[in-house]
């Protein structure tokens, strides 16, 4: 059975949607088979990966239109993708009005679950009903944190989401790690969030640190992981070896 990875964080700018397609990209490039959900009705991570948003079935058709999901998910070179469209910011109020309103989402992805080895859900930067029903449907929720202060205030409220989804609607819910993002070694700011996260989190902070880095910043206007945009840059490798630790991780049994 495949493995789902909520990528949250409820602050905006975090490196979130990035990590979602640069992660599914890096674990394609690794002979994956990974399918990568946009749950953010910006649908930046769709664009991210190549598709146009007005050509797709997205996952607004497959939680309220009863198109099957495996009609709705797109081939991409980069691994396959259930795209979003922005009908998507609707979804909250529909979500309010239906019995399942946080377990829409699982019983939707149920089908092809077998189908990928990951299935990765960007999640949009706020705790909404779509946040809860991806956090409802993962194993593990892995959560991207800017070196700044604020990022940590802001970890604080997302671990204890999770608690409050782990108590009320799924109670396997882990947290897959930290992965420290747009950090810069020649800060005094990046290197003392990074000793507090390390010092707090000692044994979910990822090794691995994604750089500030222009090409992971220009990659999404061609439509492209950085991977497939400039294969030698930081952005790149920082992001195939935090695919590396992430496929040791599961080798080891860990969550």
């Amino acid at each position: 059975m495949g493995k789902i990875i909520a990528i949250a964080n409820q602050k905006g700018g975090v490196g979130k949607t990035t990590t979602a397609v640069n992660l599914c990209a890096s674990l394609n490039h690794r002979d994956k088979k990974v399918l990568l959900i946009d749950c953010d009705p910006q649908g930046n991570a769709t664009t991210g990966m190549g598709v146009k948003k007005g050509k797709i079935k997205s996952i607004y058709d497959v939680m309220f239109r009863d198109v099957p999901v495996k009609e709705a998910v797109t081939a991409t070179k980069y691994g396959s993708l259930l795209g979003a469209r922005p009908e998507l910011a609707g979804a909250n109020v529909e979500l309010v009005e239906m019995e399942n309103r946080t377990d829409l989402l699982k019983e939707k992805l149920e089908p092809i679950r077998d189908k990928y080895q990951y299935i990765l859900i960007d999640c949009p930067p706020s705790l909404e009903l779509l946040t809860v029903n991806a956090l409802g449907a993962a194993d593990t929720v892995l959560i991207p944190v800017q070196t700044e202060f604020y990022a940590l205030e802001g970890l604080s409220d997302l671990i204890g989401t999770v608690r409050a989804v782990r108590q009320r609607i799924n109670p396997d819910l882990q947290i897959e790690g930290l992965v420290m993002t747009m950090y810069d070694k020649r800060t005094k700011l990046s290197t003392d969030v990074e000793k507090a996260l390390r010092e707090s989190f000692p044994d979910l902070v990822y090794e691995t640190m994604i750089p500030r880095n222009i090409r992971l910043s220009e990659a999404p206007s061609h439509g492209k992981p950085c991977l497939a945009y400039d294969k030698s840059s930081k952005g790149t490798k920082a992001y195939l070896h935090l695919a590396n630790e992430f496929l040791k991780k599961q080798k080891g049994g860990k969550s």
